[in-house]
């Protein structure tokens, strides 16, 4: 029975779909994926946080849209025909994310799944929830959506009293 309860552990599988963004590769569990669609306009949403690029309509759904790129603290997402808009449901909110290209589903063994570094992590960074090692290959960091909504949250502008207050 030893045996088939090791053999049951090793069968764990996490399943990704990578994006590429910014020369990196990142992934975000298929449980909080919608649908992948393909890169369309986004029309700016007035007054929004500054992480916010606009909304899609998208089957009749206003959609909101961050720039990953952007999000992570790096360029934006060039607008060309391999980029993508992932669209995520976590915690009832659905919300896209451009991507520049979205690469493949990541199906890998549970044992090549590692924390972040302590070093990050203990300095304050929480964008990566989990690095996946592939031998031979660039690790993917796993994202955590939840931290990313969180930044973008905070890049809200203050409200219009501030402004008021210091005139």
């Amino acid at each position: 029975m030893a045996a088939s309860s090791a053999q049951n552990t090793n069968d764990v599988t996490v399943e990704l779909a990578c994006f590429g963004v910014n020369d990196q590769t990142y992934g975000v569990d298929v449980l909080q994926i919608r649908e992948i669609v393909r890169w369309q306009e986004v029309t700016p949403l007035p007054m929004a946080p500054a992480l916010i690029e606009g909304v899609i309509d998208l089957r009749a759904n206003v959609v909101p849209v961050v720039d990953l790129g952007r999000v992570l603290g790096g360029e934006a997402i060039e607008e060309t025909t391999e980029a993508r808009i992932a669209v995520l449901e976590v915690d009832d909110m659905v919300f896209g994310l451009r991507v520049a290209v979205a690469v493949d589903v990541l199906s890998v063994d549970a044992s090549q799944v590692d924390e972040p570094p302590a070093l990050a992590t203990q300095s304050g960074y929480d964008a990566v929830r989990a690095v996946v090692r592939r031998p031979g290959e660039a690790p993917v960091m796993v994202l955590s959506i939840e931290q990313l909504l969180e930044t973008v949250y905070r890049s809200a502008k203050p409200a219009s009293g501030f402004a008021e207050e210091r005139v």
